[in-house]
């Protein structure tokens, strides 16, 4: 997401800098969106370790 950001502010790959901005809520080619679009990733990849860790651990106790 960050080179997404550097690229996208310097004008290449504007493809996937596109799609990445319809993915992902706060995502910009700005130094600003892309603090918040990789806060936004970490959360997101957060929850669903979390949500697996947990499923794992139901279901290893049985």
């Amino acid at each position: 997401m960050v080179l997404l950001g550097v690229f996208g502010a310097v004008g290449v790959y504007e493809g996937a800098v596109r799609m990445m901005e319809q993915w992902h809520l706060f995502f910009e080619p700005t130094v600003v969106g892309t603090v918040a679009g990789v806060i936004e990733a970490v959360i997101i990849t957060f929850v669903f370790t979390y949500s697996v860790a947990w499923l794992y651990n139901v279901f290893a106790q049985r």
